[in-house]
Parts: C-alpha cells; structure tokens; sequence
C-alpha cells in the first residue's frame, strides 16, 4: 500500500501535543509529514534500514527541522516514551509497542487492520485516510 501526502493530513489532528514516535518510517509518512506541519510536535522516527534511514536524515537536514532519526527498530529503541506513536505498513503486534507509548497515549496505524492487544484498547475506526485509534491503557 502507498501512502501520500493527503492520505495523511486528515489525521493530522488526530496526534496528541508533546512527543510523537514513528515506527518504520521509510519514506518518511507519516512521521516526517507530522514534524512538518505540527510544530507541537517533537518527532522521532525509526528506521533500521540504511538506505531508508540516509533518506530521512538528509530529508530532516533539508527541511531544517529538528526531528530525530534514529536507525533502529522498535525493539532497540531505549528513549522515553512518547505521547503519539505512528505505525504505517508495519505488521507489528500492538502489545510489542507498549514501551513506546506513554499510559494514556495514543496508537495511529495507517492502513491494515491491527488489532487491540496488551494494554491497548481501539478508540475510534472508519476515520480518514483509514486509521485506526488506540489508546494505551494505565
């Protein structure tokens, strides 16, 4: 599935003020569409792969914002949690993500059809550009 620009900005609004993690951000959506428009928003983005992670650093750089990129996976990540974590083209079980989110946080998966597990509890479906909703629980 490929994702825009437009796919995304519907659910803009749709991240909590503070920090936002995004898991496997590969071409950069949505992280790096979030970091541009929403100044509220502190973001790191998560790329294990080279190629991809070479991408968003230089992308970032040329943006001139202050977004981290780090080249990891979800499971390498030891930083704290974040407020928002977006996960798009990524089959990950919610329940591994838990660490990433603060209690009270919230999940937006762009496309698939994740389901709620661990301490995740969906919030909302049917919203536009297809995301999903969870919220961390306590």
């Amino acid at each position: 599935m490929r994702l825009l620009v437009g796919d995304v900005l519907p659910a803009i609004s749709l991240a909590d003020p503070g920090s936002l993690i995004d898991v496997g951000s590969g071409n950069g959506s949505p992280g790096l569409v979030y970091a541009l428009v929403r100044d509220d928003l502190e973001v790191t983005l998560l790329e294990p792969r080279a190629r991809r992670w070479a991408f968003l650093r230089e992308a970032v750089r040329a943006a001139g914002r202050g977004v981290r990129v780090l080249r990891l996976r979800h499971d390498g990540y030891s930083g704290p949690p974040a407020r928002t974590l977006t996960l798009r083209a990524v089959a990950l079980p919610l329940a591994e993500l838990a660490g990433l989110v603060e209690p009270g946080g919230r999940v937006l998966v762009l496309g698939g059809r994740p389901e709620a597990g661990g301490p995740f509890a969906r919030t909302g479906e049917g919203l536009p550009g297809g995301v999903t909703v969870f919220r961390r629980l306590g």
